[in-house]
């Protein structure tokens, strides 16, 4: 019986992908998951599985510093890089999934991994490929949950992110959800010249301001377009809008 890693720093995407790979490829056995690239490498060496799903941007080590070190196990890298980076993926033979995953892309994937041999990787070509064609790499989409209820989320649907005490809520037109990463951790993952923290517990969507308004007191506060909605600018964030 083939056997697989799973490799990703969210809990909810490991989950998903497990469940949809295992209702495209019954056959195929989920023997280990990992939540980091430190730990993902560990669990390669020790199992040795025939193939190993993973997330290129983890903490510790990176899917391809992981990949790098790995001799007997075929690696599939499910990422968020654009389009036109995937072309280095294409060259350099390393099979890949694009996120958002579609239920066809994964089933093409399956299907050649069942087919053929595994490719030879470029390692040197790849990492060269990538590092000349791609700014930083930002989510491109979240996947949150409403009760038991999980969905995908584009990042341009969200208007703002709000801390909670043990997590962090998204927030868009059509509702509140709930991801586990923190407001630290998320924010190197947003484009800049899109979201702005404004606040220890706020991190905004720029093109969903309205207007920022002070009060008698000199307290500033951020009102968002389309809505009644209201968030607080601290000082040491409000300098930010004076250098736009």
């Amino acid at each position: 019986m083939p056997t697989a890693l799973i490799a990703d720093d969210e809990p909810l995407l490991i989950a998903a992908l497990t469940e949809r790979i295992r209702a495209v490829w019954p056959a195929l056995e989920i023997i280990a998951v990992a939540k980091n690239g430190i730990e993902a490498l560990s669990l390669l060496s020790q199992m040795q599985p025939d193939f190993a799903f993973l997330d290129i941007r983890m903490p510790g080590l990176t899917g391809l510093q992981v990949a790098e070190n790995v001799r007997n196990t075929r690696v599939i890298f499910v990422t968020a890089y654009d389009e036109y980076a995937l072309a280095a993926f294409e060259a350099c033979a390393v099979d890949y999934l694009l996120k958002p995953v579609s239920d066809e892309r994964l089933a093409q994937c399956i299907a050649r991994l069942q087919r053929e041999a595994a490719p030879k990787a470029d390692w040197p070509r790849l990492n060269r490929e990538l590092t000349a064609s791609n700014s930083p790499s930002y989510l491109q989409w979240l996947t949150a949950s409403l009760g038991d209820t999980t969905r995908l989320i584009a990042i341009d649907e969200v208007r703002y992110f709000q801390a909670t005490e043990k997590y962090t809520e998204v927030v868009t037109l059509q509702g509140r959800f709930l991801i586990r990463t923190s407001l630290k951790e998320l924010l190197p993952q947003l484009n800049p010249q899109r979201f702005l923290q404004i606040h220890r517990s706020y991190i905004v969507c720029l093109p969903a301001i309205d207007r920022i308004e002070k009060d008698l007191l000199g307290r500033q506060a951020i009102y968002l377009k389309d809505s009644t909605t209201t968030l607080p600018l601290s000082r040491s964030h409000a300098a930010q809008f004076r250098q736009m």
